[in-house]
């Protein structure tokens, strides 16, 4: 007789996962970051995490960060805190924001590339050291510090940041968020249907449920 959670992994299995591209730097990607694991295993499903930079996405699209603009600044930086609140996650405005996260990211894939759990783990501890923390994760010994207090070889993981082999990936990976449509973090590929925006969990939620939304156009 075939064991029930046989099955279940089985059919996990063979669903797509769901594709969640983040930044270092990004205060949505953090909230959600802390539902998307959730929303996709109650739905049988697996998610593949992407550490993408934003501001490569931003150049391809010809996009700014809201809080760019002065007109939008004080509304975003109140909304990052008001989204968390609402989550239901620590949040605390980093004092130096944004940042860049390219070292973060490269070590993200290197440790992907070993164990795709323990990159999970490390994306985990950079998001909310630097939302929960202020650890700025641009600063090399932050960052270091970051690492070890995660479990990681923090002298392993420099040296890999500083390896053009992981720069090369990480540009890869890049141009294949944006060859994705990828234009911001967080977004969310499902079942090859993209979702921009940690305010799009209901929808992700109804999509994984049961497909396209019916009703009239």
């Amino acid at each position: 007789m075939i064991d029930d959670r046989f099955l279940a992994d089985n059919v996990t299995l063979q669903r797509a996962p769901v594709q969640f591209y983040f930044d270092f730097s990004s205060p949505y990607a953090y909230i959600a970051s802390e539902w998307i694991e959730a929303v996709a295993a109650r739905h049988g499903r697996r998610v593949q995490w992407h550490a993408i930079l934003l501001g490569v996405t931003f150049q391809a699209a010809e996009l700014k960060s809201p809080v760019s603009h002065p007109v939008k600044r004080d509304y975003t930086l109140r909304d990052f805190e008001r989204s968390a609140r609402f989550a239901g996650l620590p949040y605390r405005q980093p004092e130096v924001f944004p940042i860049s996260t390219q070292n973060a990211a490269r070590v993200f894939w290197w440790l992907h590339d070993q164990d795709p759990a323990r990159a999970v783990a490390w994306a985990h501890a950079g998001l909310r050291g630097y939302f929960t923390r202020g650890v700025v994760l641009s600063d090399a010994e932050a960052l270091k510090g970051l690492l070890a207090d995660s479990g990681i070889d923090a002298e392993a993981a420099e040296a890999a940041w500083g390896d053009p082999a992981w720069k090369a990936r990480l540009r890869a990976e890049n141009e294949a968020a944006i060859g994705a449509g990828v234009f911001g973090a967080p977004h969310f590929i499902v079942d090859g249907e993209p979702f921009w925006g940690n305010d799009r969990q209901a929808q992700i939620e109804a999509w994984l449920g049961s497909g396209p939304f019916k009703g009239l156009i």
